[in-house]
Formats: C-alpha cells, sequence, structure tokens
C-alpha cells in the first residue's frame, strides 16, 4: 500500500512540477523595479543553499576536505547553473516573456544529449539527430517571432539573447555534473554547487547595490527571492529526485514537455502575457523534438 502511495504521488507529480519551475518565469518577470537581477539570483541561491544543507549537513562534514579540493569545480559549476542561468535569466526577463523563456529554455535537454555525443562521446542515434533539428527549429521560430522569411523585418530583443546564452550555459552545466565525479549525494553536492553561485552573484550583487540610488531590498524583493528559492529551486529538486525514484528516468521525461506549456499558460493567466501563433508553432517543434531525443537516449 505504502509503494501504491508513492507511486501516485510521483504520478501525480509529474503534473505539479512544471508548474513549479514555471513559477521561477513569474517571479523573473515581476522582479524588475522591485530587486536587481544579482541580488535575486545571490539570494535565491544562498537560500536554497541552506535548505539543501540542512538534511545533508553529516554528508558535507565528512567529505568537507574533497568539498576544499574541488572547490574550482564548484565554482565553475555554480558560475554556470546560479549566475548565467540564474541572474542573466532575470535579465532577459526585462524585455522578453515568460512564455519566450519556457520555450528557449526548454531546448536544453537537446542541447545536452547533443553535447554528450560530440564531447563525451555517448551514443547518438538519427532519430535524436531528427529531433535535435526540430527543437533548434523551433526555438529559431519563437526568437525570430514567426518571421523566418523576413529577417529584416523582425525585432530582436535582448532578451532572447540572454535566454540563449544561459540555455547554453546549462548545458555545459550538466555536462560538466556528469564529467567531474563526486563523492557527495545529489542534494550535498547541490548545496556547494549553490552556495557557489551565491558567493558569484555577490560582487555584482554589490555593484547593484554601489549603482543604484533606490532601496537595494525591500520585503517584497526578498519575499520574490524567498519564493524562487523555496519552489522552482529547492521544491522542483526535490519532487523531481522523487519522480527518478519512484517512476524511471523514461516517464519523468514527460516533465520536460509540460514545462514551456505550463509557463506560457501560466504567464497568460496570472500576467496576462499575450500568446502568439509563433509560440503555438514554437511549441509544436520544440516538444516532438525533445521527445525524439529523450525516449532514443532512454
Amino acid at each position: 500500500m505504502q509503494a501504491i502511495s508513492r507511486r501516485r504521488l510521483a504520478l501525480a507529480l509529474i503534473f505539479i512540477t512544471p508548474a513549479v519551475w514555471a513559477v521561477n518565469a513569474l517571479v523573473a518577470r515581476r522582479a524588475p523595479g522591485i530587486i536587481e537581477p544579482h541580488m535575486l539570483a545571490m539570494l535565491r541561491w544562498l537560500l536554497a543553499s541552506l535548505l539543501f544543507a540542512v538534511g545533508n549537513h553529516k554528508e558535507l562534514w565528512l567529505h568537507r576536505h574533497q568539498i576544499l579540493a574541488d572547490w574550482m569545480h564548484y565554482l565553475v559549476l555554480g558560475a554556470l547553473g546560479m549566475w548565467v542561468c540564474g541572474a542573466w535569466v532575470y535579465i532577459a526577463a526585462r524585455s522578453t516573456s515568460a512564455a519566450n523563456i519556457g520555450l528557449i529554455y526548454s531546448i536544453s535537454p537537446v542541447l545536452i544529449v547533443l553535447g554528450s555525443a560530440l564531447w563525451l562521446r555517448e551514443r547518438f542515434s538519427l532519430r535524436q539527430s531528427i529531433g535535435v533539428l526540430l527543437a533548434l527549429a523551433g526555438v529559431l521560430h519563437v526568437v525570430l517571432k514567426g518571421q523566418l522569411s523576413n529577417l529584416t523585418g523582425v525585432q530582436f530583443v535582448a532578451g532572447d539573447g540572454w535566454l540563449l546564452a544561459a540555455t547554453l550555459a546549462w548545458a555545459m552545466y550538466a555536462l560538466l555534473l556528469k564529467k567531474w565525479a563526486s563523492p557527495l549525494g545529489a542534494s550535498a553536492r547541490l548545496a556547494v554547487i549553490s552556495l557557489a553561485g551565491a558567493l558569484i552573484n555577490l560582487p555584482f550583487a554589490l555593484w547593484e547595490i554601489s549603482a543604484s540610488a533606490e532601496v537595494f531590498l525591500t520585503s517584497e524583493g526578498f519575499l520574490l527571492a524567498l519564493i524562487a528559492a523555496v519552489l522552482p529551486g529547492f521544491g522542483a529538486y526535490l519532487a523531481y529526485s522523487v519522480m527518478q525514484r519512484e517512476l524511471g528516468a523514461a516517464q519523468v521525461s514527460v516533465v520536460l514537455y509540460l514545462a514551456p506549456l505550463y509557463t506560457g499558460l501560466i504567464a497568460w493567466l496570472v500576467l496576462g502575457e499575450p500568446l502568439h501563433g509563433y509560440h503555438a508553432l514554437g511549441l509544436a517543434l520544440i516538444l516532438p523534438g525533445i521527445f525524439l531525443v529523450t525516449r532514443a537516449r532512454s
């Protein structure tokens, strides 16, 4: 009976977790004028690090010497995963929509599989190649706002460029996690990486404070950082771990297909952001692409 309950919880989380991840796009869109991007990223990952460390403090203390020996690895991972994929996403949200954040970011698993094939020499099939092309075409369609035949008429926004850079950084982050072995469990390792990411963001956050005449942290700004830390940071990661344990990687990959859809719909409902035809066509290309890449791999 207990095993059945755990499986039911894991199945429910498949439909809940994408909504939790989508919260970060909403926070990003809400943050401008309330809290600066590097301050938001720094606080988010500092709080998330504390949450991850609470249940893993014994493991962290046991491996403290190895953690110190690998400090450069953690700083690189923190820079990629919590600075570029943290503050840069919040910078992007100043000029692009939450729907674009969800759709462009959704290509990251495709890039991870492609990078694994090219760099880590993992197998890569024809079916996966077709998936990569479909996903890339979908993202290109979204970035160009459907104006593939009239590039001169495209109104490019800086936010989409920041997002593309963050997506590439996330793929590199995932590849380095594979390449650099660690004695730490997943949660304990993430506690250290999150702390490293907070430290990387700190000097940029201090620069934001010195360059702005506004109050550097309000109660609303701290609340946004807390929400980002607890839900799309700590909560989504725990949910993903439960799903992996109970269902396996193949079924959990469904979350990748739902995340951009949830982000667009929640942004439409909560923020009133419009959805366009190019979002729908981009989604129709990206989701089958992710499916072909991840299913073929699993």
